[in-house]
């Protein structure tokens, strides 16, 4: 059915927008906040690309959903994009670089010691400021009525959005879909890093009730310790969920056990590392093993379907390749599939 405003059938206009929705922020049920920024990534960069290369991708998702139909209808809108974000990721990305080195070079160069720290201070005091400039867009439209997504950047960039959704919400609980646990104190020196996002959002975000790990497999001796010690943490990890397929173990009914774990208000965080490796060839963290496309979508729907709401959520570490658009065309079927999710039982009046 074609609209005055827009037509989901036919071409999708090149305007600057996910989805080419031309919907302004408050005149959309959901709106989607852009972080493009990856200045402490240890190994490929490249992520603060990926929202302009996700809204390029985003024009070729068709929009019929069948777990949520017509529910775009609702709106999805974008964000202004601060690109003095990416400036000041890509001109400490070097300082970055060089501190890494130090961690992990014994024979660099003197030099990167001497300047160690003060490099340190210039990427974790950028980081903050990162931190807070999410937040402060997530909570602008959070307090409007928004249900807001995030496109990230690598995932440090999701811990504003996190803290000002369990403002908002008081109680959440987190489905974290990744590859990795990210419960490291800190790491190379960096303490906002996408290595220590969860361990920061259990220490220092108030209503953060519980942290579901879907898919994790790669983890440190200290992590999993704190993991195992932490009451509000829950894995069902990359290890046990592949045991319990070769043991003949439904999909549907893992799904239910995940599922009794959150609360009625859920903040789903997916790295797309957390996807098997096909899904994101170009990611900066490729681990074998990991959840398919459709295993996600599936666990998404019923989460919806069970009564619990999607009260926000983030998709990050995605690394855009100019050749091989694997990467951006995967990310932009799970984003639409992440709005339409959030979007399905919200109680907003259809705009388009």
């Amino acid at each position: 059915m074609e609209n005055k405003i827009f037509d989901p059938n036919g071409a999708i206009p090149d305007n600057g927008n996910y989805f080419g929705i031309p919907l302004s922020p408050n005149d959309a049920a959901l709106v989607l906040i852009s972080a493009p920024w990856d200045i402490t990534v240890s190994q490929r960069a490249g992520s603060s690309y990926a929202p302009d290369a996700i809204i390029e991708a985003s024009r070729r998702v068709d929009f019929f959903e069948p777990m949520a139909p017509y529910s775009w209808r609702k709106g999805i809108a974008t964000a202004p994009i601060d690109y003095t974000l990416q400036d000041m990721s890509h001109r400490l990305r070097t300082d970055a670089v060089r501190v890494i080195k130090v961690h992990e070079d014994i024979g660099s160069l003197v030099f990167d010691h001497l300047v160690y720290e003060r490099r340190l201070r210039r990427v974790n005091e950028a980081s903050e400021q990162m931190i807070n400039n999410i937040y402060e867009q997530s909570k602008e439209w959070l307090e409007k009525g928004k249900i807001v997504g995030l496109v990230g950047g690598d995932q440090s960039t999701a811990f504003g959005h996190i803290k000002a959704v369990a403002e908002q919400h008081k109680s959440i609980g987190i489905l974290h879909i990744d590859s990795g646990l990210d419960l490291r104190a800190e790491h190379h020196g960096f303490m906002l890093s996408s290595d220590s996002i969860m361990h920061n959002v259990l220490r220092d975000i108030k209503g953060v009730d519980k942290l579901v790990g879907v898919g994790v497999r790669a983890f440190s001796p200290a992590e999993w310790e704190y993991a195992c010690s932490e009451p509000r943490i829950k894995l069902f990890t990359g290890q046990q969920l592949w045991s319990q397929h070769f043991e003949g173990v439904h999909w549907s009914a893992i799904c239910d056990d995940i599922i009794a774990e959150l609360p009625e208000c859920v903040y789903v965080s997916l790295d797309i590392d957390g996807l098997t490796i096909e899904c994101s060839p170009h990611t900066g963290t490729l681990v074998a093993g990991g959840l398919r496309f459709p295993e996600i979508v599936y666990l998404l729907g019923r989460i919806v379907d069970s009564g619990r709401r999607i009260v926000g959520f983030d998709l990050t570490e995605v690394v855009p390749d100019l050749e091989d658009k694997t990467d951006a065309a995967i990310a932009a079927r799970l984003l639409y599939n992440m709005c339409s999710m959030a979007l399905k039982h919200h109680d907003a009046p259809d705009v388009l």
